[in-house]
């Protein structure tokens, strides 16, 4: 089980988009995710007509190192580190180390 999936909301703690947030778009690797606006860089694109692609700069979002972003606390209202936990009916969740409440049910 992953402390940080597709599809959570996190802040970046680290670099050079601090205290930005955004959704994780891919789950790159074990210790590289992708943010959607975060980590932007500008790719030259050659145009391909075959595929409608057209040729110019693009923005596009790198991945960042997973120890750079933590998960969104709205009770905090910042990034918080996250634990698991085992429930009384065997399963197991991810909750927020600050206050100890459940991330996922």
């Amino acid at each position: 089980m992953r402390k940080i999936r597709v599809g959570d909301d996190v802040m970046v703690v680290a670099g050079k988009d601090k205290d930005k947030r955004g959704r994780v778009l891919r789950v790159v690797d074990a210790t590289h995710v992708v943010v959607e606006n975060v980590n932007m860089v500008k790719k030259h694109q050659r145009a391909n007509p075959q595929a409608g692609v057209p040729g110019g700069i693009v923005d596009k979002e790198m991945p960042i190192d997973i120890s750079n972003v933590g998960l969104f606390n709205p009770s905090k209202d910042g990034a918080d580190r996250v634990g698991f936990k085992i429930l009384a009916d065997g399963k197991k969740v991810r909750v927020f180390k600050s206050d100890g409440e459940v991330v996922d049910v």
